[in-house]
């Protein structure tokens, strides 16, 4: 047997709730939908999700009013310090705060809207080795991340390629490339932490609380946090841009933040 793929199926009473908490606050993204169901994905090693609603036909006749209760969804991660920030300043509803068990398990809990529990886990680090047991954990080992055709986001008016990110590998950074053809503006917004651009082809035009600039090819711009900003791009444009991986977005006129799939 060779399984290609693993995916999680939950029966809950609000397909929609759910799929926007997944998509939200965990990185999901939709991959097909429809009247009382969503099948979402993260593209790396964490389990497909498919979302029925109670009472749907497809399910067996003595499950179609059970729900997904007494289920767990757990999530091993590494940076869980990160994670938990990042979700308790999107707002996300943690039911069971960071903690760590005799044995080693670090966790802290969230719940959705329909009861499902999400568990975020990272193992403590091990004792040092002695003298006579050399290091052998990966935890101190170089990691060489290849971009890959999941990690892109193509938007109306950018196209995002994720490069570190917490799903991926790091702690603390989160850096991805955008390339932007000519005439493309991107939406008004604000981010809550320090980005570092750096132009690697063409040209863009960054406002930023009032003030414009033209970022050339081999310049970099540093954008500080919690301040109004847009880009355009007069001509196509290629940019690396690196932030803190608990970075949020916050648009004029709209409630809460967003996350950023390619950071994340």
């Amino acid at each position: 047997m060779r399984v290609t793929a693993s995916t999680l199926s939950l029966t809950v009473a609000d397909v929609d709730v759910s799929r926007d908490f997944f998509c939200t606050h965990l990185g999901y993204q939709v991959a097909m939908a429809a009247d009382g169901f969503a099948s979402l994905t993260r593209g790396d090693a964490a389990a497909d999700i498919v979302l029925l609603r109670r009472g749907t036909e497809v399910l067996p006749p003595e499950q179609r009013d059970q729900q997904a209760t007494g289920l767990i969804l757990a999530l091993t991660v590494t940076g869980i310090e990160a994670e938990e920030r990042r979700l308790r300043e999107a707002g996300a509803p943690i039911t069971m705060s960071l903690r760590e068990e005799p044995w080693g398990e670090r966790l802290f809990q969230l719940t959705d809207p329909n009861g499902v529990v999400v568990q975020f886990v990272e193992w403590a680090a091990q004792d040092e080795p002695t003298q006579d047991e050399p290091a052998q954990s990966e935890e101190f080992a170089m990691l060489v991340i290849t971009p890959a055709a999941e990690n892109v986001t193509a938007s109306p008016n950018a196209r995002m390629t994720g490069l570190a990110a917490p799903s991926r590998g790091s702690t603390e950074l989160s850096t991805w490339t955008v390339s932007m053809e000519a005439g493309q503006t991107g939406p008004e917004h604000v981010i809550n932490r320090e980005q570092v651009w750096t132009v690697t082809a063409g040209v863009l035009d960054v406002t930023c609380a009032g003030r414009t600039e033209k970022i050339s090819a081999g310049q970099t711009l540093v954008l500080p946090p919690d301040v109004l900003r847009q880009v355009h791009a007069p001509q196509a444009a290629e940019a690396h841009v690196a932030m803190r991986a608990d970075g949020v977005a916050s648009v004029p006129g709209a409630d809460g933040t967003r996350v950023l799939p390619w950071a994340q």
